[in-house]
């Protein structure tokens, strides 16, 4: 086959430029990404190579090996792993293979810790060889296969793929080193930067110098030593290499359970949101070992979906080698592995809870996919109620339900809470009117997830969960606090109402489910309300923007007794086409200030330039 020449896709191309042009200051780390995806290739034929052993032929002692050549200015990283062929040179260093790959990187700016952070967040730690390189090669050959390909490319937007006859089994990544990155020729430099970023890879990395090899890492897996043995920055790296991330771990969790069943455990929390934490899939991150030996980072019994920003290893003694994906799914033992990580990783959060800012700082980032357990696993919602935190309309800081209960007040018995897009604008919602004049806390629930949980988790300790945005609020039995007396604020006469209620309803038509007087509002003329059987009007929009409902429901129109306008219109003649216009009005109204569209902007238009014309001149 003779050579072809392809061209990156464009988010390879721009991540390309990126990694030249912002992280020069940064580009040890090159080795490091080199060193641990030379790690992951061997990791994956050791346990390829459990049911077909052909695979390792002669060569079953994994190593990665450092060499240079300072005449010809190369660095070569080799590893006898298990390799790519053709295709997957195109689609491992061509392409990203992400959902929203574009858009993020759309985002990126000058900052160079959040351009530093997309190599990692995308998996491609290969492309950060472009920092020291002005050339790079990858001669490839894939267990079991005869032909070996060769991958070049200088990353100014294409590459070129040829046959490589002679090509050994794994892969060998040669860097023609830039002038002014000799350094990464010379034996201590490497030295170095191994001990520092790579010695906990469990294979040997061997240097060779003067025909002579040197191991120069630890080689022994990290997981396995003594805590007290590791320091910190020990674990730093070993997060950086499991979850490739270039971020601090929030949290680090390293434990062995001994018993019935025994484990270990080396688990992350990192500090910076995954690029993928949203993906559909929802894949789990940790990494399943048996005895040291590397299984699958693709294990759905191992950590829930909603503790997929989790990431690290587990190693099993007790699960068989030769383990497939279809035995894992129905383990036994996988389900008990499972039940102690998820226990161990909710102690943990419950201890580090108590620091309210350091714990804030992890909510901020993970809390919406925490809470999709209060959707999913009904075992552990309690516990999972327990760890969530929650703005309110009492104030920026965070709070637990547990304090919500203990400030609620006296003869309140239930937890009120209100769903929609932004906390600030929810937090001037005409539906919380009546909550501030009698200073009931209520919390503000913006995330997707806290449409789907509210409607699951009926209470909490015996407190039911209740919308403030439905019509059937009744906070009679609350007494306002003495700093904030109840106005009694004139109310059109009932017979007024009663009028003005029928005649809007008759003007309106189908475009409102009911029209009613509200007991809540106390500045705001109307609002729109859910019907007790309906669903949240932010969950009809979530659920219009992916195009699984058309048409919006309509809603109840409450209007406020007490307020000056509405005592005009109740005052007016409702026979003509001005108290329809004026009743058109005030449904636009209420749509603006719940977030909805308006189905005809041009007529509200029409009928807002005629009022305030009217009004000018009048």
């Amino acid at each position: 086959m003779t050579e072809q020449t392809f061209t990156f896709q464009a988010e390879v191309s721009k991540l390309l430029d990126i990694v030249v042009h912002s992280l020069y200051s940064d580009r040890q780390i090159f080795l490091r990404e080199l060193i641990s995806n030379a790690s992951d290739a061997c990791d994956r034929l050791r346990y390829v190579a459990i049911t077909q052993p052909e695979l390792l032929a002669d060569d079953s002692d994994f190593k990665i090996v450092l060499s240079f050549d300072k005449a010809a200015g190369t660095l070569t990283v080799t590893d006898n792993g298990i390799g790519m062929n053709r295709d997957d040179l195109v689609e491992n260093l061509g392409t990203i293979a992400r959902s929203g790959t574009s858009a993020f990187l759309g985002q990126l700016g000058a900052d160079k810790k959040a351009d530093l952070n997309v190599i990692g967040q995308f998996g491609v730690g290969f492309y950060s060889a472009f920092m020291v390189a002005e050339k790079v090669e990858a001669i490839s050959r894939k267990a079991g296969e005869t032909i070996g390909w060769r991958w070049v490319s200088d990353g100014k937007g294409a590459f070129t793929i040829d046959e490589a006859p002679d090509a050994a089994r794994g892969c060998r990544i040669i860097l023609h080193l830039r002038e002014d990155a000799k350094e990464f020729q010379e034996p201590f430099r490497l030295r170095h930067i191994v001990k520092t970023y790579s010695d906990h890879i469990a294979l040997p990395v061997v240097l060779v110098e003067d025909g002579k090899e040197e191991k120069v890492n630890e080689a022994s897996a990290l997981w396995t030593r003594p805590r007290s043995e590791i320091t910190e920055e020990q674990y730093k790296e070993f997060y950086h290499h499991a979850a490739h991330a270039f971020d601090e771990p929030w949290l680090t969790l390293h434990y062995k359970a001994e018993g019935a069943i025994e484990y270990t455990a080396l688990l992350f929390i990192p500090t910076e949101k995954p690029f993928d934490l949203f993906h559909q899939e929802r894949k789990t991150q940790a990494k399943l070992y048996v005895r040291r030996v590397f299984i699958t980072d693709d294990c759905e019994g191992l950590l829930p979906p909603y503790l997929r920003f989790v990431r690290g290893v587990v190693d099993s003694q007790d699960l068989p080698l030769n383990v497939s994906r279809e035995m894992l799914q129905h383990n036994p033992v996988l389900g008990k592995i499972k039940s102690g990580l998820v226990r161990r990783v909710f102690s943990e959060l419950k201890t580090r809870s108590a620091d309210a800012d350091a714990y804030a700082r992890f909510w901020n980032v993970f809390g919406a996919v925490l809470k999709e357990g209060l959707y999913e696993d009904h075992e552990r919602r309690q516990e999972i109620l327990e760890l969530c935190r929650f703005r309110t309309t009492s104030g920026p800081d965070l709070i637990s339900l547990d304090q919500y209960v203990e400030r609620m007040k006296e003869g309140q018995d239930q937890i009120y809470y209100i769903t929609g897009d932004d906390p600030a604008a929810l937090a001037r919602s005409p539906h919380l009117e009546g909550f501030f004049a009698k200073g009931i806390e209520v919390l503000l629930l913006t995330d997707p997830i806290d449409e789907f949980w509210v409607t699951s988790v009926r209470d909490y300790k015996e407190k039911h969960l209740a919308s403030a945005a439905r019509g059937n609020v009744d906070l009679g039995k609350i007494k306002a606090p003495e700093d904030k007396p109840e106005e009694e604020a004139k109310a059109a006469p009932e017979a007024d109402i009663t009028a003005l209620v029928e005649a809007l309803k008759k003007s309106l038509g189908a475009d409102v489910k009911d029209v009613r007087p509200s007991a809540l509002l106390t500045e705001s003329p109307v609002c729109l309300v859910a019907d007790d059987t309906d669903m949240s009007s932010h969950l009809e929009r979530i659920l219009r923007q992916h195009r699984q409902i058309d048409q919006p429901t309509p809603r109840v129109l409450e209007i406020n007794p007490r307020h000056g306008l509405i005592k005009r219109l109740a005052a007016m003649d409702k026979d003509g086409d001005a108290f329809t216009d004026a009743a058109l009005l005030l449904l636009d109204q209420a749509r603006i200030v719940d977030g909805e569209p308006l189905p005809d902007a041009i007529a509200f238009a029409r009928r807002l330039s005629a009022a305030m014309e009217k009004g000018l001149t009048g």
